[in-house]
């Protein structure tokens, strides 16, 4: 079953805002440990790694000049709220590392920002 992603939010704990046009949420990934031997037959043999690393999350979104980015702040909460009837979350503590602005001529002003997940994301249904 799809659902539609309007009406996702992203709150920032320093109450940064800014009008969201699209939301590429964290992906976890984490590493596969070979422990192959020189007695190991048929093929590879591997054990998955203890630590998850919960990437980043794009966000692109309307450019206020007015605003100022979160670039220089300190590790802060981060939730995503989904539209869905029970409101899930995802939330997790991170930092904004990168924030490019855009300034088309007649078009609106938008900006990318990338904010890197510091440990755990934290899923509400």
């Amino acid at each position: 079953m799809g659902h539609i992603g309007t009406g996702t939010t992203i709150t920032f704990a320093t109450g940064f805002f800014a009008e969201i046009l699209d939301i590429s949420p964290p992906g976890a990934s984490r590493v596969s440990i070979n422990m192959s031997h020189m007695t190991t037959t048929n093929a590879h043999a591997f054990d998955p790694g203890d630590l998850v690393d919960w990437g980043e999350m794009g966000v692109d979104l309307a450019f206020d000049p007015s605003e100022e980015p979160p670039i220089e702040d300190a590790k802060e909460t981060v939730t995503i709220t989904f539209p869905n009837s029970a409101a899930s979350t995802w939330a997790f503590t991170g930092f904004m590392t990168g924030f490019e602005p855009s300034v088309p001529l007649e078009d609106r002003m938008t900006a990318s920002a990338t904010v890197k997940v510091d440990g755990k994301v934290t899923v509400t249904a």
